[in-house]
């Protein structure tokens, strides 16, 4: 392995970890109120591509990477279009000790 690739890898871990924050907050304080739901769907549509282009070059670093990517950036898309009682819910589910 090449120095080049520790970078690939080092972005793909930046890249994945970097939602997870957000992620976490979401479903700590179930306030989704700062976040913009134009930039999350874009955020979704790019994480979509590039998962469908990692598929066709059968690339698994692309696989992985925006995979993980797309359902972290598609829950936190899912949360903000959610009624509050909804979320509520959900984040009652998944860390009911969060609150």
């Amino acid at each position: 392995m090449n120095w080049l690739s520790f970078i690939g890898y080092g972005a793909a871990v930046c890249s994945t970890v970097s939602f997870v924050p957000q992620a976490w907050r979401v479903l700590k304080t179930r306030d989704v109120s700062a976040l913009s739901t134009p930039t999350y769907a874009i955020t979704c549509c790019g994480f979509a591509l590039w998962l469908a282009y990692g598929i066709g070059k059968s690339e698994w670093p692309l696989i992985l990477t925006n995979g993980i990517c797309l359902v972290l950036a598609s829950f936190i898309l899912a949360m903000k279009l959610m009624s509050r009682r909804q979320r509520d819910s959900v984040a009652q589910t998944l860390a009911p000790t969060a609150e």
